[in-house]
C-alpha cells in the first residue's frame, strides 16, 4: 500500500511556500535544510509556532517544505500558513482549526496584502518632492 502523502501551500506577498506532509519520525526541513538551521532565530520560531500548537501530532509527520519569491519574513509567514493547513488536512480535526484561528488567522489565511507600486514625482507610493517658493 502507498503511503499517505498531503501537499498544502501558503502564500504571503510575493512569497510562495509549498508543503507536503509524510508519516515519519517527525523530520522539518525548510527548502531542504533542516528547520533547526534556519536562520535568523525569529523566522525560525515565526515558522515553529502551529508544530508548537499541534503537539504531538507534528513529531509524526516528516514536513517538507519548499518556498520561492520574496524577502525572509515574508517566505516564514507563507511556510507557517502551509504547515498549519497541512496538519489539517492531514487530521481532519476542526479542534485543531479552531486552536489555530483563536491563535493567529494568519495561520490558515493567505494574507493577500501587496505593496503599493511607485508612481512618477517621488521616492515611493505617496511620498512627493517637497515644492519651494523660494
Amino acid at each position: 500500500m502507498a503511503k499517505k502523502t498531503i501537499s498544502s501551500s501558503g502564500k504571503r506577498k510575493t512569497s510562495i511556500a509549498r508543503a507536503s506532509f509524510k508519516e515519519g519520525p517527525g523530520i522539518v526541513r525548510i527548502n531542504k535544510k533542516l528547520l533547526d538551521v534556519v536562520e535568523p532565530a525569529l523566522v525560525r520560531e515565526k515558522i515553529q509556532q502551529p508544530l508548537y500548537l499541534a503537539g504531538d501530532l507534528a513529531k509524526r509527520l516528516n514536513i517538507s517544505v519548499t518556498i520561492r519569491g520574496g524577502g525572509v519574513m515574508g517566505q516564514a509567514d507563507a511556510a507557517r500558513t502551509a504547515i498549519a493547513r497541512g496538519l489539517i488536512d492531514w487530521t481532519n480535526d476542526l479542534n485543531l482549526k479552531d486552536l489555530f484561528l483563536k491563535q493567529d488567522r494568519s495561520l490558515l489565511v493567505n494574507d493577500y496584502r501587496q505593496k503599493e507600486p511607485k508612481k512618477f514625482g517621488g521616492k515611493g507610493a505617496r511620498a512627493r518632492r517637497q515644492k519651494s517658493y523660494r
